[in-house]
């Protein structure tokens, strides 16, 4: 998986071909359970998402796109809300799989073998974070130092606040936290006799 922040956990998620219709299915019933709201609402116990930024942002997660779960029909009388949306059979040419929609949509995209997954993985302008999920702990470690991100979450990892953070490509240069994010607030001199 490589994408935005959403509560849903990415904003793409690729799936083996042969597991796609039932993956799919469990991350649209996720979505299915969410709550919505402003962070002070509290009514139905603490939102788990959030408003977005607007009308650009809600007319974002429109289209003609194989729809799971969600949609852009307004979930709440005020505000800028979108339902959390799953979109289906989405492909790696296709603009919601390019775009950071920032909202709680995710994308399914279908690959065949492990390459193909790392070719759609790294098929983006962006890479601040991914996530790997895999039976063989070192099968997983070996995709994620392939990819083009700049944190990958491995079999459910959590952020690490002492770990470098920071993205690769269009998401960014240099790093914050860490050793590394202090670097950034040093000038290195060079001393030659």
């Amino acid at each position: 998986m490589q994408g935005e922040a959403v509560d849903l956990g990415a904003g793409r998620v690729d799936l083996v071909e042969q597991r796609a219709d039932v993956g799919g299915a469990a991350v649209g019933g996720q979505a299915e359970g969410q709550r919505l709201g402003g962070v002070v609402d509290g009514a139905a116990g603490q939102p788990e998402v959030g408003g977005v930024a607007g009308d650009d942002q809600v007319d974002a997660v429109a289209g003609s796109l194989v729809l799971i779960a969600g949609g852009p029909a307004a979930p709440l009388p005020t505000g800028y809300y979108v339902s959390p949306t799953v979109f289906a059979d989405v492909t790696p040419d296709m603009t919601i799989a390019q775009e950071e929609i920032f909202g709680p949509v995710v994308s399914i995209l279908r690959y065949e073998d492990v390459d193909d997954a790392l070719r759609i993985a790294n098929d983006t302008v962006y890479g601040l974070a991914g996530a790997v999920w895999a039976a063989d702990d070192e099968q997983a470690v070996a995709f994620a130092r392939r990819m083009d991100t700049g944190q990958v979450d491995i079999n459910g990892g959590r952020f690490n606040p002492l770990a470098p953070f920071g993205g690769y490509k269009q998401s960014g240069v240099g790093r914050e936290l860490g050793p590394h994010g202090l670097a950034e607030y040093l000038q290195t001199k060079s001393l030659q006799f």
